[in-house]
């Protein structure tokens, strides 16, 4: 699996703290995910999944061990190259969608594009697609505070696709929403899976996590292949 794939860790551990106050949060893990694959990470609290998804994320390095996204070993760059990589590479969604409440969705989905310096009218034609895509054409001009929360993640899964990201990232992006709510968000990350798209998902939820082809088990900061 580890010949094709966009991301791989191997023999990642994770450690906070010195001496015999240590916490040994990741323990010699080792994943592959390929591109255009559907992955569910499941974990309860305490499990060592948030350390992982901030290593996944770019957002932290392992203290040992490779993460490898593409062909570079993230784990090895300085903080500017891995902040280039991580805003450009990965698309992030939240659970409490962090959208900028003053802003209005359309801006809200052109913040990536800002950073990047793409032109004012390029990125109002690119957040205007994104936006059609999770079928919020209609909602252009509203902000964060006057649309449900579902709709706030639908304009969080737009602003995490606009800078066309390698991986899309979502973590518990169900958690804040009712069950019917649920069901439509991961309908929509299943219709980004089938158009090509890989999507790595972090969960505790079982019934979350069955809406992907593969799931992995994370457990006392170890993984394991397969159901629970």
């Amino acid at each position: 699996m580890s010949g094709d794939a966009l991301l791989r860790l191997e023999g990642v551990h994770k450690f906070y703290g010195e001496g015999a106050a240590r916490l040994h949060v990741l323990h010699d893990v080792n994943l592959a995910v390929r591109e255009g694959e559907f992955l569910a990470i499941v974990g309860q609290s305490g499990s060592g999944k948030s350390t992982l998804l901030h290593i996944l994320g770019c957002l932290d390095r392992p203290s040992e061990g490779s993460y490898f996204l593409g062909d570079r070993d993230t784990a090895r760059l300085g903080d500017d190259d891995l902040s280039e990589v991580r805003n450009g590479s990965i698309g992030f969604v939240f659970q409490s969608f962090q959208l900028v409440p003053q802003l209005t969705v359309l801006e809200n989905v052109e913040v990536p594009l800002v950073y990047a310096g793409v032109p004012r009218a390029e990125r109002h034609r690119i957040a205007g697609e994104k936006l059609a895509q999770v079928g919020l054409s209609g909602r252009l001009r509203h902000r964060p505070p006057q649309l449900s929360g579902g709709e706030q993640q639908r304009v969080a899964i737009a602003r995490a696709l606009s800078h066309d990201p390698r991986v899309l990232l979502a973590d518990e992006p169900t958690g804040n929403l009712d069950s019917a709510t649920g069901a439509q968000i991961l309908s929509l990350i299943r219709e980004l899976h089938a158009s090509g798209r890989t999507i790595v998902m972090i969960t505790h939820d079982e019934k979350v996590a069955a809406q992907a082809p593969r799931r992995v088990h994370i457990l006392d900061g170890r993984l394991r292949e397969g159901a629970a």
